[in-house]
């Protein structure tokens, strides 16, 4: 059987195949260099969404390249029995930039927050506290059965029973936090930036007032940093913005560079409570996903991207603004996690997009995410401002 050469004929196929979770775009990516992909077909694109802040040092950069490589030919996985020296390696970086204590590797950013309530819970039960976990309005954590219990109803609709323990409360009202305090809360679960939830960022002495909370109350804060993390908004992770250190924070998405690797970082205090047995994985942690993951962090190092982001996102906000097209009420995000609000719902204009070559994302309704490669080009996204303005004019929005 020939190997199909159309994005249609491969769709074909995939719509016979795979379980039909996901609607998605009507072409099939077959490489990557930097912040560029083309399709099946040879169509090239600018990628604005970088696999959903995935591929923070583009595709195929060299030196992650060359990592993987290197590995490959030694080893792959091991399991947790052995200790491998890449995951020596990336358990002392990331304790090193994030100022926590201990690390514990997993494989997506769902299993992260997961291994993160266990955590907070263990801790809250060694205080003879409850295990309620508390999570924002608007955020999305993952699509585990523990992940949708701290999100949107319609996440959950189909799936009950639902697990117990959870509760949300209005994101930056730290008001409702004081109200909804009893013994039983264990832990409260932020998104410094919530990106599903259409790229909201939490008030400074929201985030505050929360740590102030916390420590006189004995509650577990988590920040959930899997999509801000990892220099995706200009510093190595959002809470450093703002100066919070959180008791947990969870990692994914651009730490492996397109490679699954998940992360939960903790301080002493609370990692004290967790016992040999009381958590595991199988895959988290293999050689070849921290591999990855060093190679990333050089990358970001080296290339100075942290600086990139900022300096990029900054200019991108001012371009859009400075447009004053009357259906844009504001650019939400920092660093190169940009929301766009628009009046219109945005599927389509993400949609007219892509026909032109463009790659980008429509989240909560009228928001245009644009999460690209923190290594994309001034040029390349002077073709995404461009691509947004033409789009818009072919519907009929100028």
């Amino acid at each position: 059987m020939s190997k199909p050469e159309t994005n249609a004929a491969l769709h074909t196929i995939d719509q016979q195949s795979y379980l039909q979770t996901f609607k998605r775009y009507p072409i099939v990516l077959e490489r990557g260099k930097g912040a560029k992909v083309w399709d099946i077909e040879g169509k090239e694109y600018v990628d604005a969404l970088a696999g959903i802040a995935v591929n923070n040092v583009g595709h195929s950069h060299p030196t992650v390249v060359k990592a993987l490589q290197a590995q490959v030919e030694k080893l792959t996985h091991i399991s947790n029995f052995y200790l491998s020296v890449p995951q020596v390696e990336l358990s002392q970086k990331l304790l090193k930039i994030s100022g926590l204590d201990r690390v514990f590797f997993c494989n997506s950013g769902a299993e992260a927050v997961e291994g993160a309530i266990k955590i907070a819970r263990k801790y809250a039960h060694s205080l003879g506290k409850g295990g309620t976990v508390y999570s924002m309005q608007g955020s999305f954590h993952g699509r585990t059965l523990g992940t949708i219990a701290t999100g949107k109803k319609a996440m959950q609709n189909g799936f009950e029973p639902i697990p117990a323990g959870f509760q949300q409360l209005p994101f930056n009202d730290m008001a409702a936090i004081e109200a909804a305090y009893s013994n039983e809360m264990a832990a409260i679960l932020i998104e410094p930036i919530q990106g599903e939830g259409g790229i909201r960022v939490a008030e400074t002495e929201f985030l505050k007032a929360v740590r102030a909370f916390c420590d006189q109350k004995k509650v577990v804060l988590i920040f959930d940093e899997i999509q801000t993390g990892v220099g995706r908004t200009g510093k190595w992770f959002a809470k450093d913005h703002i100066d919070v250190q959180p008791d947990i924070m969870t990692l994914a998405k651009g730490l492996g560079g397109g490679v699954p690797i998940g992360a939960i970082l903790s301080n002493q205090t609370v990692s004290d409570a967790i016992e040999f047995g009381d958590h595991g994985t199988t895959f988290g942690g293999n050689p070849l996903a921290c591999s990855a993951a060093l190679a990333v962090l050089e990358v970001i190092e080296t290339e100075d991207l942290l600086t990139a982001a900022t300096d990029l996102g900054a200019w991108f906000k001012a371009e859009v603004m400075a447009w004053k097209h009357p259906l844009i009420k504001e650019v939400r995000g920092k660093g190169l996690m940009l929301g766009i609000n628009f009046e219109i719902e945005t599927k389509p204009l993400v949609l007219e997009m892509l026909h032109q070559g463009v790659l980008a994302n429509a989240t909560a309704d009228h928001i245009l995410r644009l999460v690209p490669p923190l290594n994309i080009q001034k040029s390349e996204l002077e073709i995404v401002l461009s691509t947004i303005r033409s789009a818009l004019k072919e519907l009929g929005h100028e």
